[in-house]
């Protein structure tokens, strides 16, 4: 399996740079800083995708989603499609490496230039927009954005796109294509980062994730980018808050998937002189609301001014032109389908209005073809409900009908669905959204947000659009009486929006968090650096102005730290991927006692610390990262990540790194005996450095004493990095039969391909078990 990211067992103690999250902030951040000789650590909460592994099919698009509602969330807090379930207002985001960039149109557009005149800008920006203007240079160097080509080899009119054509000469507003950061140009070769990539085959299916290497998503650009300048990036790592200490950041997170969830195991933590928070305009608000919760001093302007970029969906259903905006799935390759085309590929412009706040952006788009199966009843039903019909006429309605039926008993390619126009506008909300923690859950309130004036305007133009091709037009099914005109939006802003005035703003023009409520003084080392920041509707896509505003403010940070930014795109010899063999991973609890008044005796000192009542535990995550190389070396060797509890040592969980176990080595003072040994380091919140070192003695004594040896550890604590400082403690760990059911039920194989690969690295881990317990004691 190839990967850019590590595995989270190799992660260190402590970073110059922190990066959280890996959308278009966190991933250019992560490629910049790394250029520019910066030691990165970037931890993405969510899985990393590779071309060819996003789902195909709506079962495994099913297993991908993920719904934070009110009260409780629903499905794998890593699964791919996010959706926020607001009071008012619906987010849908993308969760893996690379952020929305996987699930989104990839459009690059800029603003209207009026909308940075907006005194809501800081000043820094809108009396310089030049500096802005270089960072929409350097991010499309880097995103390769271009227009679908039409009418050249390979890449036809498509359907969708000569409707909006009619559409737009109905309405008399202008009509062109768009710049998407999509690959038509090259088939099967090295990008510009030294990824490979492949022309667009028009499947329609960019929202799902793009299997065929052609959609410029930040994993193909970004950042392997960052990779190949020394960056190290873990994924399923999911930050809780930040603290600020000892003039560190300290940055809690939760390693996913590995099981630590059945011991009720605390968070991770790990230490940087610097943060970049970009975690999106919902994230980064979350983790600075726990982490005000937790004490950090930030401004009152926390949680504000989010918007949802005027965001407005609808459909042209059943038009009386084939549109073909259903995504191919499964069936790119089937000779009877027709082209889709990128999800989005032209515009109605319309915000050249006198009135900025009424102008809008009108794109067509397509539905991804691994939700195809429940779109005929759906559309079906929703046309008689809430549908407007936007023609009349006998004939006409009996088309309609049969359109309807060859849907209904052939499917979503073919009939009225795949005579079906998608929408989306974008324009100017008000931008009085908040976010707040409740119960520790996010929570979004924006009262009445569906009946702002401009909504109406957006849906009147939508029914133009759908007249000119003769369709029933669709509303956001949510944008209803009956639902008090909720909202849905694809484009999330603000929530730490940038400003000249701590009032206002939570950041100022570099995104650099500020200190109090007060004043503007700044938090030394802490930036966001994503769509919170910014601190309005934009009125069309905004993943090229975020990637510009970072550009920019990665410009600046740098050379605050005294450092020269390359940014030459030199040829590249080795791919930045990483082939990783399958391994195994399982998930370990121990409990016990130790004295640290006893420094010989292991049971004298778990006997005395269980009087005086010192305790002891740990949860340790043990990988092997390739299961063929566990099995044949003799030292059998993984790697440990995890955390200890020990009050005497510290009043807090004790992270553990660059921990080492090894499996049934040979005892070289004793012949018939067998060890499991661990060895870590130990580094407290107050500041102090332990080294713990702890065997599990394999032999076979008189009786039955299995289960004894393979579940007891004697322990023993130095006092500094290694075993060569002084001891300061012994005592004694056992595994708990409940905390041994537990612990099955972690044991996984990581990197495998397929489930054949899986079975077979757990059968092998197995097999060594079983083999050297068989024969030490039978």
């Amino acid at each position: 399996m190839k990967r850019l990211s590590k595995p989270i067992t190799t992660i260190k103690s402590h970073y110059p740079f922190i990066i959280i999250g890996s959308g278009y902030g966190g991933s250019i951040a992560a490629s910049r800083l790394s250029r520019a000789g910066i030691q990165v650590c970037l931890l993405e909460k969510g899985k990393e995708f590779q071309p060819g592994e996003y789902p195909e099919d709506l079962d495994d698009a099913t297993k991908e989603m993920q719904m934070n509602t009110n009260n409780k969330h629903i499905g794998s807090k890593t699964g791919l499609y996010e959706f926020y379930m607001g009071k008012e207002m619906t987010v849908f985001k993308g969760c893996a490496l690379g952020g929305t960039s996987n699930v989104n149109a990839n459009v690059s557009i800029e603003p209207e230039p009026r909308v940075f005149e907006d005194v809501k800008w800081p000043e820094a920006i809108r009396n310089n927009m030049q500096s802005l203007k270089e960072g929409y240079k350097k991010a499309k160097e880097m995103l390769k954005p271009s227009p679908y080509p039409e009418n050249t080899p390979g890449y036809p009119e498509l359907a969708k796109t000569s409707g909006m054509k009619v559409s737009a000469a109905a309405m008399n507003e202008e009509f062109r294509y768009l710049d998407i950061n999509v690959n038509f140009e090259y088939d099967e070769q090295l990008n510009h980062v030294g990824v490979e990539q492949k022309k667009c085959n028009n499947c329609g299916d960019c929202v799902t994730g793009c299997n065929h290497y052609a959609k410029n998503t930040l994993i193909m650009n970004y950042l392997p980018d960052a990779v190949n300048h020394g960056a190290e990036i873990f994924c399923e790592a999911g930050v809780q808050y930040i603290e600020r200490k000892d003039n560190k950041w300290l940055v809690y997170f939760d390693p996913y998937h590995l099981g630590r969830e059945k011991f009720d195991a605390p968070p991770l933590c790990i230490t940087a002189d610097n943060v970049i928070i970009s975690a999106g305009a919902l994230g980064s608000t979350e983790i600075l609301l726990r982490s005000r919760e937790k004490g950090l001093n930030v401004s009152s302007a926390l949680g504000k001014h989010f918007t949802g970029n005027g965001d407005v969906l609808g459909f042209g259903y059943n038009n009386n032109v084939k549109m073909n905006g259903i995504g191919l799935g499964k069936h790119y390759d089937d000779e009877d389908k027709e082209p889709v085309g990128p999800c989005i590929t032209s515009i109605i412009d319309m915000r050249k209005r006198e009135n900025l706040d009424e102008g809008m952006t009108l794109e067509e788009g397509s539905i991804p073809g691994p939700i195809s199966p429940i779109l005929t009843t759906a559309f079906t039903t929703l046309s008689k409900f809430i549908g407007k019909d936007t023609d009349e006429g006998w004939l006409d309605w009996l088309d309609e009908r049969k359109r309807e039926a060859t849907s209904i008993f052939k499917g979503p390619y073919h009939g009225s669905l795949n005579n079906t126009q998608v929408y989306l506008v974008m324009t100017h909300d008000d931008g009085n959204g908040s976010m707040q923690l409740e119960n520790d859950r996010l929570e979004i309130n924006w009262p009445d947000v569906g009946k702002q004036k401009i909504f109406q305007k957006v849906n009147g133009k939508l029914q133009e659009a759908t007249k000119a091709l003769g369709g029933t037009y669709i509303p956001n099914p949510q944008w209803n009486k009956m639902t008090n005109y909720d909202m849905v939006t694809v484009h999330p802003l603000g929530g730490c929006v940038m400003g000249d005035n701590v009032a206002t703003s939570v950041t100022n023009h570099v995104g650099q968090v500020y200190s109090n409520t007060t004043d503007n003084g700044l938090h030394e080392g802490l930036y966001v650096m994503d769509g919170s920041i910014i601190p309005r509707p934009l009125g069309t896509n905004p993943l090229l102005t975020i990637s510009a505003l970072a550009e920019r403010n990665c410009k600046i940070i740098i050379e605050g730290h005294q450092k020269t930014l390359n940014y030459d795109l030199n040829p590249i010899a080795q791919s930045p991927l990483k082939e990783y063999e399958v391994g195994v991973s399982f998930t370990e609890t121990m409990r016990g006692f130790i004295s640290f008044n006893e420094k010989t005796d292991f049971k004298k000192g778990y006997d005395e610390g269980e009087k005086n009542n010192s305790p002891f535990d740990f949860t340790l995550t043990i990988q092997s990262q390739d299961i063929e190389a566990f099995t044949t070396d003799s030292s059998h060797r993984a790697d440990m990540i995890g955390t200890v509890n020990c009050p005497k040592l510290s009043k807090y969980p004790i992270t553990v790194t660059s921990g080492v176990f090894n499996l049934f080595i040979k005892d070289e003072n004793e012949v018939k005996t067998k060890l499991m040994k661990y060895a870590m380091q130990l580094r407290t919140y107050e500041g102090a450095s332990y080294f713990f070192y702890g065997y599990k003695e394999i032999k076979d004594d008189k009786g039955f004493d299995m289960w004894s040896d393979t579940t007891t550890l004697f322990i023993t604590v130095y006092e500094g990095n290694d075993d060569k400082s002084s001891v300061i403690g012994k005592g004694i760990l056992k595994i708990e039969v409940a905390d041994f059911v537990k612990q099955l039920q972690t044991m996984k194989a990581i990197h495998p391909d397929n489930n054949k690969e899986s079975i077979s690295a757990v059968t092998k881990f197995g097999k060594l078990f079983a083999g050297e317990v068989w024969e030490t004691y039978f």
